[in-house]
């Protein structure tokens, strides 16, 4: 019996790769990058701490505590929750602007508002710990002034976060590929 999804002509590389997502269509919300591993294990280990509470939910059910099993259903809608939103977080571009997407909050600018969309080398947060090291930060600059200069929002890559820990090749691909959204629809 031919098994069509695992025919050997077919060509994996981009799918297995660190390339950028393809986009054809500049009026939806793309991420120009794929998620990182580090980002990957945070979302699958909350996944995992979430099926130990659906299971804890079960068995307090049919051991008769309504209370518990409540309990243990509302954290585990938290932790999928989280993994979701997890999984969410990132730099989103499309023709109306950029999008910045973190776990509490969601920064949108449109591209007439920037100014500036460039690579930088300076301390970066280390997986968004208080701890910083040297990196690569791709920086927005608006066109709102504050104490005479152009305002730098938050980096919005980095080498160091979840996305590029470890990929610095993954990095540069996604800072050109924003940077050129920038350069062509600002």
């Amino acid at each position: 019996m031919p098994l069509p999804f695992m025919a050997a002509d077919r060509d994996f590389g981009d799918l297995a790769g660190d390339a950028p997502l393809p986009y054809a269509d500049h009026d939806h919300w793309r991420r120009p990058y794929r998620p990182g591993p580090w980002r990957v294990l945070g979302a699958a280990v909350e996944l995992l701490i979430a099926s130990y509470l659906l299971f804890a939910t079960l068995i307090m059910l049919m051991a008769g505590s309504l209370t518990g099993a409540l309990v243990c259903l509302l954290f585990g809608a938290l932790f999928i929750t989280a993994a979701l939103r997890l999984l969410r977080c990132g730099v989103w571009v499309s023709a109306q602007g950029i999008r910045q997407v973190g776990m509490l909050y969601t920064t949108t600018l449109k591209w007439d508002q920037v100014t500036a969309v460039h690579t930088v080398q300076q301390p970066v947060r280390y997986l968004g710990l208080p701890r910083t090291v040297q990196g690569q930060a791709l920086v927005v600059q608006t066109g709102q002034r504050r104490a005479g200069r152009p305002e730098t929002l938050r980096p919005l890559l980095t080498t160091a976060n979840a996305d590029f820990l470890g990929r610095p090749e993954a990095f540069d691909r996604a800072a050109d590929t924003i940077e050129a959204w920038a350069a062509e629809l600002r």
